[in-house]
């Protein structure tokens, strides 16, 4: 049986990332249901016992050297693991981790990979070191592709692909409509959710949410609904928001089963998201939705469904946020073109496994 090592940003209750997690899972073992799997997790325990794998804690570098040296490849991914905007030091780990694959000699692949921005003229020279050892790989949009052929990649081996969130298939509402019937929200109007998170101290964003959900109960007497994607910081940022409402709106608490989650989003009739990953949900479940970027991954995948943010977190305009809303209330299903397009990110979603899976083959 062929032995794989997972490396990624798991075990710390990000729904976006948990999510990556599971699309992969299921997507490989789909291919080779034979395939032993470790995932290097900041809670190996919760790790094993939601997806039925074996994992390491990723603080032991000796547990990890011994997974890898028996593994036929180590998957870097999905996800935005490769860029020092979020963090100057969690890129060093992820490239560390890459060199002891390489330096134990066990193939490494870059998975659905978010690449960038990179900033620290360190970390640019550690990735062009670290570009020499890879076998082959995948990258979630075109953008990512131009930040590796600026660093000097061989771009031969790597091909652009999609999020593999992207290759879920939709789930029942069933589950979801329950968890908010239970939230006793007020209003007979559209449900509306937003998902929100902090960044570098941007307010501005917050104080528009919050007068344009005012604006919505009154207007459209909508019913409001938060949906944290990791918490507590995304609770937190909510919290912010609705304390600059008058209006009534619900909270989701700490997620716990992924299909919940899912479920939630497709009883959505419209998601306002800062994530990537609630965006990435309403697009697999058909449900619209507007984007507000803050990274360079937002407007890329919009760009990807043919379609742009309505605005940053410090330019957002209120009377603009609230009339894409109108219109894309008014232009309910998903249009067929986003589908369309969302159904071909699906498909090379998909692409992200078989190409691991070849890789694994390719050293057997």
């Amino acid at each position: 049986m062929s032995k794989l090592v997972i490396s990624g940003y798991y075990g710390f209750g990000n729904a976006g990332d948990e999510a990556m997690l599971l699309a992969m899972m299921t997507a490989l073992r789909a291919l080779d249901p034979t395939l032993q799997i470790t995932v290097i997790s900041g809670n190996p325990q919760d790790t094993r016992q939601r997806y039925g794998v074996a994992a390491v804690h990723r603080l032991n570098i000796p547990g990890i050297a011994s997974a890898v040296r028996r593994a036929d490849l180590l998957v870097s991914g999905g996800g935005s693991l490769l860029q020092d905007v979020t963090s100057g030091r969690s890129i060093f780990y992820y490239l560390g981790i890459l060199k002891l694959s390489s330096m134990l000699g066990c193939p490494i692949m870059l998975y659905a990979q978010g690449i960038g921005p990179i900033r620290s003229g360190m970390a640019r020279s550690f990735m062009r070191h670290i570009g020499r050892r890879i076998a082959g790989g995948t990258v979630r949009d075109e953008g990512s592709l131009a930040e590796l052929a600026e660093l000097g990649f061989e771009l031969s081996n790597l091909s652009v692909t999609a999020d593999p969130v992207l290759a879920l298939d939709p789930v029942s509402l069933d589950p979801g409509r329950k968890i908010i019937d239970k939230l006793e929200l007020t209003g007979k109007g559209p449900l509306i959710g937003f998902s929100v998170r902090e960044w570098q101290g941007r307010d501005h964003y917050k104080t528009v949410f919050a007068a344009v959900a005012d604006r919505l109960v009154i207007e459209l007497d909508a019913r409001i609904l938060f949906l944290p994607m990791q918490c507590p910081e995304d609770s937190q940022a909510a919290r912010l928001v609705a304390g600059q409402m008058s209006g009534a709106y619900a909270m989701i608490g700490a997620w716990t089963d992924m299909i919940d989650l899912l479920s939630i989003v497709g009883n959505l009739d419209l998601l306002v998201g800062v994530r990537l990953h609630a965006l990435i949900f309403a697009a697999v479940m058909e449900t619209p939705f507007i984007g507000v970027s803050y990274d360079p991954k937002i407007d890329r995948f919009l760009e990807s469904i043919g379609e742009q943010p309505v605005g940053t977190l410090d330019s957002l305009i209120e009377k603009d946020l609230y009339r894409h809303i109108l219109q894309s209330l008014r232009n309910q299903p998903a249009s067929s073109d986003r589908r369309r397009r969302v159904a071909e990110l699906r498909c090379q979603a998909i692409r992200n496994a078989e190409c691991a899976v070849r890789l694994i083959n390719k050293k057997g």
